[in-house]
């Protein structure tokens, strides 16, 4: 998807570098990668993935990490806006989906506003990584008719959500960055009538090596958390879809 002006020689393209399996990036991502001038890249972008981009391209580490971001939002916009303005081809690539919790709809707009080409490729997210890895389906005609992603917190760091909508039966629910916000979310879903029993599950780097899948249930889910000290970035999946989950995956904690 191309957006935006082309009157400008600098460009820069929003890139999805998917859940770290590297055998997981787009063709197009892979393109746009060994063509770069400038690679912006994030915290969650893995090892591998970064090993594609080539020596000649410069790079630079925007990461953000729970309480600490290496540079704020506005300042990366701002540094992507200086880079193509200065004739450069960029890539800005991102961990997942550019447009899934990635803020890529943000530094589009500045972008866009100052009249620099931008493309966008999307990326496997981190949730369809999640469920394709430890073999449970979000959506399933008997479990789940609907799947809602959910950011953990929001701007100003509360948790503030539709509870009564996320409390309805029949969906499957993950949640991104929400592992500071476990018990809020588990007492405020059995609040609006989610029963207790309900599966929930950690993921903690999907699609890697050290991949961890956690089984709980929504009552036990702040407690599971912390016995198991899950950590970000890791997801939070709550749903009846887990109890679909491959029997060899592991390790697995079945709740008491």
């Amino acid at each position: 998807m191309n957006t935006g002006r082309s009157g400008n020689k600098g460009s820069v393209a929003l890139v999805g570098a998917g859940p770290g399996d590297p055998e997981l990036i787009t063709l197009k991502a892979l393109r746009l990668l060994e063509s770069a001038e400038v690679v912006v890249y994030d915290n969650l972008v893995g090892i591998q993935i970064l090993d594609l981009i080539p020596q000649s391209a410069e790079r630079i580490y925007v990461g953000k990490k729970a309480g600490h971001h290496t540079l704020p939002q506005e300042e990366i916009s701002q540094l992507l806006l200086r880079l193509a303005q200065s004739g450069k081809q960029v890539v800005r690539l991102k961990g997942g989906d550019p447009f899934v919790f990635g803020r890529g709809g943000e530094e589009m707009e500045v972008l866009q506003a100052a009249g620099i080409c931008v493309s966008i490729v999307p990326g496997i997210t981190a949730a369809l990584g999640a469920a394709a890895s430890c073999g449970f389906p979000l959506t399933h005609r008997e479990h789940a008719q609907s799947c809602v992603f959910v950011t953990g917190h929001l701007k100003d760091h509360s948790v503030d959500l539709d509870w009564p909508a996320l409390a309805r039966g029949g969906q499957t629910l993950v949640f991104y960055m929400g592992i500071t916000g476990l018990s809020i979310i588990s007492s405020e879903l059995m609040k609006h009538g989610l029963s207790g029993q309900t599966p929930a599950a950690f993921v903690y780097k999907a699609t890697l090596p050290d991949e961890r899948f956690v089984v709980t249930t929504l009552a036990e889910l702040a407690v599971t958390g912390r016995l198991e000290r899950i950590r970000p970035p890791a997801l939070v999946v709550i749903g009846s879809v887990l109890s679909l989950a491959r029997a060899d995956v592991s390790p697995v904690l079945q709740a008491a």
